[in-house]
């Protein structure tokens, strides 16, 4: 039995986490065409999406507030005039345990947000439809790749940045 308690002592504790809730903070559609009356045609649009994330310690113990921040702007491709513009805020409230302290941050910026992604699809899907347009299905969201790349923005605008500042 004690080398049982023991074998189970050496397994190591596997992260946790529980979405407790989640919902649109912020959003905004705007259908720029039918509002400046660009109805000649089908315009290709050329679509440019733009994600920034958020994580926040909420006061409860073990948990945060995770946001996803999208802004999909479409153009013609011919004249680069504004068909749409959408701005979404999603967040989750996570519960996460078992994570240790210096790993904390990338989980939240990059397991988090995954979680969330199959919603911020549907409710871009939904109102691109509802707006008007095509359905629009996003690609998949590298978040490992994205948080990769602001570590290295960081550290480039830290090097940068004159030493002796305060």
């Amino acid at each position: 039995m004690a080398e049982e308690n023991g074998a189970a002592a050496a397994q190591p504790v596997q992260p946790q986490m529980q979405i407790l809730a989640q919902f649109i903070k912020d959003m905004s559609f705007e259908n720029i065409a039918a509002q400046k009356g660009l109805g000649e045609g089908d315009p290709t649009p050329d679509i440019q999406v733009q994600v920034n994330l958020d994580a926040k310690k909420r006061t409860q113990d073990d948990q945060y507030d995770v946001t996803v921040k999208l802004e999909v702007n479409a153009k013609t491709k011919e004249g680069a005039k504004p068909i749409f513009l959408m701005e979404l805020e999603y967040t989750g409230v996570f519960h996460v345990t078992n994570v240790p302290e210096d790993q904390l941050h990338p989980f939240l910026m990059i397991e988090c947000p995954r979680m969330l992604f199959p919603f911020i699809r549907r409710i871009v899907s939904d109102v691109t439809r509802d707006g008007g347009f095509p359905p629009l299905n996003l690609e998949n969201i590298d978040f490992l790749s994205l948080y990769r790349n602001e570590l290295a923005r960081r550290a480039q605008a830290e090097a940068a940045a004159p030493s002796g500042t305060a």
